[in-house]
């Protein structure tokens, strides 16, 4: 699956539709952002079931306002719509590999307990 450019106008929607979502935060004059980008489509080439998306932070800073992020390049994994691991700088093709294999190890109970309390409590 080729990297999705995020937006206002899809964000939410490709977040609560998808179960697996790993955002990379960017700038077009940020040049570790710039370099990072063919490794994070490299990834995405390599882990089909996860989509892949990149967020400008000049042309869509309220995405980048809300998820608090001060530095980019900036990574933000998200599994069941929860953000479970965020991660600031520069990093390898080795490390981010990691972070998606950890990623796709974690468990989500806690999280899904979490989801089942307020609904719970919202009712």
């Amino acid at each position: 699956m080729a990297v999705i450019a995020l937006t206002k106008a899809n964000f939410k929607e490709t977040i609560e539709n998808n179960p697996f979502v790993i955002v990379d935060f960017w700038a077009q004059w940020c040049d570790p952002c710039v370099a990072f980008t063919p490794t994070f489509e490299a990834a995405a080439a390599k882990n089909p079931d996860i989509v892949f998306g990149m967020v400008n932070t000049e042309a869509d800073p309220e995405i980048g306002e809300y998820f608090e992020v001060t530095q980019i390049p900036g990574i933000l994994v998200i599994r069941e719509q929860a953000g479970i691991h965020a991660q600031v700088g520069e990093i390898g093709a080795p490390a981010f590999d990691e972070i998606i294999k950890w990623a796709r190890d974690f468990d989500m109970t806690p999280v899904r307990e979490y989801y089942k309390e307020q609904a719970k409590a919202a009712n």
